[in-house]
């Protein structure tokens, strides 16, 4: 069985920051599990590369837009293989395979009469490069980023968005799962039911783009969202779209959901093709109530957080702090405290004492199972099955709450327990059911903390074997009695 999941394209005028990794860890998860579960993965990400602010930021830094993108593709791509992104696909928008393929289906469109020629007056926002509707500007202002907005009167192309408001709400009405979260399915409801007007495809003041007849380049949008499709082969490689198409999900920031939720279905639409299954819009990450934002100094680099703490606990912290498609509000102390309390304290420290007492009390290898489990402990291990349905509804702050409750339990047991107390007879078994459940807590944790799951496996002996183990291993006694460990130093160094 097929899944194919993308991420929006990340526009390089500018560094990556803390929104896009959290984007980029997210859809990582879902595709993580979904290989688990034995699918056949194609996950897509990559960099939007025209347009006018492309241009702009290129400009003041002296360079030409391709250098640019080069330069800030190029750091996409290594913290996405710093955060452990295991993606199928990176696309950019300047490769000459998807340029190609935006001028056959302009033309396809044209030919269908759903591209007409006309003069655009109105305003645009560069920073969005978004067209503006007066009546939507906020005292001259872009509604979406507050910055000014321009005039704007040039010849264009425009789509017949209108032509297709009533298939769009046909749609969303009966597929609920469409537009997600719910909130975000009302609001593109509502924005429809105003009435959608035609817009603008291509722009002739801006030189920075994939170039069409008269002298025009086609507007970046338009651009950019067809990578969805010339990422896994349209109108090029039909064994490839054939297989992947249409996406199972798509995910992207709660800013951009009038392009992919309205938009980008009506392009398919006039193409004749399936649509995505789902577009989720997650929330933003705030600082004292506001976005975060790099005019306003408040820029968190991911690659200096992952310096300090590594990477896994960075991953985590994400999809933990805050239920998927929520806001969240952003602070050190707030990491740090996240960082210590579960990570450090809990898990790291559940498992390092552990293997601590195995090594000192019976030379290194793992006791034997007298089959008494402590049935508490062995139900709240076994409950992690459940989570699968979780993970893919997306539900990774309910997921992990659920793995970190296990681990609560198992400190407890071990409490209780007090091995180091008991002869050698007794203590076995229960140092047994402690590894068995952290066997099972690695597992859980695969998608979300890939490196870390497969280091407790390292401590546990069973390091070759987890590599391929699935979620059908979450069972109980699978653990294998006599293998050595490995203790090494706390995989969570506590931090001060």
């Amino acid at each position: 069985m097929k899944f194919y999941l993308t991420t929006p394209l990340y526009y390089v005028n500018d560094t990556p920051h803390i929104g896009h990794a959290y984007t980029e860890v997210a859809a990582d998860v879902l595709a993580r599990t979904e290989r688990l579960l034995g699918k056949d993965v194609f996950f897509l990400t990559g960099t939007d590369e025209h347009g006018q602010k492309v241009a702009t930021a290129a400009k003041a830094l002296n360079l030409k837009p391709k250098e640019l993108a080069d330069r800030m593709s190029k750091r996409f791509q290594k913290l996405w293989e710093r955060l452990n992104i295991s993606y199928d696909r990176f696309i950019r928008t300047t490769e000459a395979e998807h340029e190609e393929m935006v001028k056959k289906v302009f033309h396809k469109l044209y030919q269908k009469g759903d591209l007409y020629q006309g003069t655009y007056k109105g305003y645009y926002c560069v920073h969005c490069e978004s067209y503006i509707l007066p009546s939507h500007l906020q005292e001259n202002l872009c509604p979406d980023c507050g910055r000014k907005v321009g005039s704007l009167k040039e010849p264009t192309y425009f789509f017949r968005l209108s032509k297709y408001q009533k298939d769009l709400l046909s749609h969303i009405d009966a597929h609920l799962e469409f537009i997600g979260p719910p909130q975000r399915r009302n609001e593109v409801i509502s924005f429809i039911r105003r009435g959608l007007i035609d817009l603008s495809f291509t722009r002739r003041s801006c030189e920075w783009g994939i170039p069409i007849e008269e002298d025009f380049t086609i507007y970046v949008w338009f651009d950019a969202l067809l990578n969805y499709l010339s990422g896994v082969g349209y109108l090029s490689n039909s064994k490839l779209f054939g297989k992947y198409w249409p996406p199972d999900v798509q995910f992207i920031g709660k800013d951009i959901i009038r392009f992919h939720d309205i938009m980008w279905p009506a392009i398919l639409f006039s193409l004749s093709l399936p649509l995505p299954k789902k577009i989720f819009a997650h929330g933003w990450w705030k600082i004292a109530g506001e976005k975060i934002s790099k005019s306003k100094g408040e820029a968190i680099s991911p690659q200096d957080i992952i310096s300090e703490f590594g990477v896994d606990p960075f991953r985590y912290f994400l999809l933990r702090e805050i239920p998927f498609g929520a806001d969240g509000e952003y602070s050190y102390a707030a990491f740090v405290k996240r960082y210590n309390s579960d990570l450090a304290n809990d898990l790291g420290n559940l498992l390092h004492r552990t293997l601590t007492l195995i090594d000192n009390s019976f030379d290194g290898k793992i006791p034997k199972s007298s089959g008494s489990s402590g049935e508490r402990l062995k139900e709240k291990s076994l409950s992690l099955a459940g989570i699968l349905p979780q993970i893919e509804a997306l539900k990774y702050s309910e997921v992990l709450s659920k793995i970190w409750e296990v681990v609560a339990v198992a400190n407890k047991y071990l409490d209780e327990k007090s091995p180091w107390r008991l002869s050698q007879r007794e203590a076995g078994p229960a140092l047994y059911n402690v590894l068995e459940t952290l066997r099972i807590v690695a597992l859980s944790l695969k998608p979300f903390l890939p490196a870390s799951s497969s280091k407790i496996a390292e401590g546990l002996g069973i390091g070759e074997e987890f590599k391929k183990e699935n979620f059908k291993k979450i069972q109980w006694g699978v653990l294998p009695e006599g293998r050595k460990i490995k203790r090494e130093r706390p995989i969570f160094p506590r931090k001060k």
